[in-house]
């Protein structure tokens, strides 16, 4: 994982969340941030209950090996110590979503390596094969606070307005 071997701290991810923690009620939904954004918690069996799954954090694509792509959680445990920081492809072709929509909120996500007969190799076909209806994500670099921000607008769009996936990303972006 060459790209993500240092990570910067996003500043704006801990209020992206919180701000579309805001506009989901309460009983249908999880939220694990901070120490709590685990390999644990990322592979649980019961994600399967949610309709969608938002990941605010860093991607990180090798287009070279994508089985070496994946998207990064915490870095440490509480006790401070370091941890398996990163969701690793293999481990999202295991998870059994069944969401309609994961949403990778994170830079270059939807980039892979393009094999012969088979098509694109990256993440987004990791969470399709764990059975998720639709992956959102970004083909370049993104800016921590202006993503912070599109995805509030997507969210209240998609949630609170009742557009589809396409147009609440579209409004968002207008």
């Amino acid at each position: 994982m060459r790209a993500c071997e240092s990570l910067e701290r996003l500043e704006f991810s801990g209020k992206e969340a919180d701000n579309i923690l805001a506009i989901v009620p309460g009983a249908k939904r999880f939220a694990a941030l901070g120490f709590d954004a685990s390999r644990a918690n990322a592979t649980r069996a019961d994600l399967s209950q949610y309709q969608i799954v938002h990941f605010p954090t860093h991607g990180c694509v090798n287009e070279d090996h994508p089985e070496l792509s994946g998207v990064a959680l915490s870095q440490f445990e509480p006790t401070g110590l370091s941890t398996d920081r990163f969701l690793r492809l293999h481990d999202i072709f295991n998870l059994n979503l069944g969401a309609e929509l994961v949403v990778l909120s994170a830079c270059k996500t939807g980039i892979g390596k393009e094999v012969q007969a088979e098509g694109l190799i990256g993440l987004t076909r990791g969470f399709m094969y764990a059975r998720a209806k639709r992956v959102v994500v970004s083909l370049w670099n993104v800016n921590d606070v202006a993503t912070s921000q599109l995805m509030q607008k997507y969210y209240q769009q998609m949630l609170q307005k009742g557009l589809n996936t396409v147009q609440a990303l579209r409004e968002a972006q207008l």
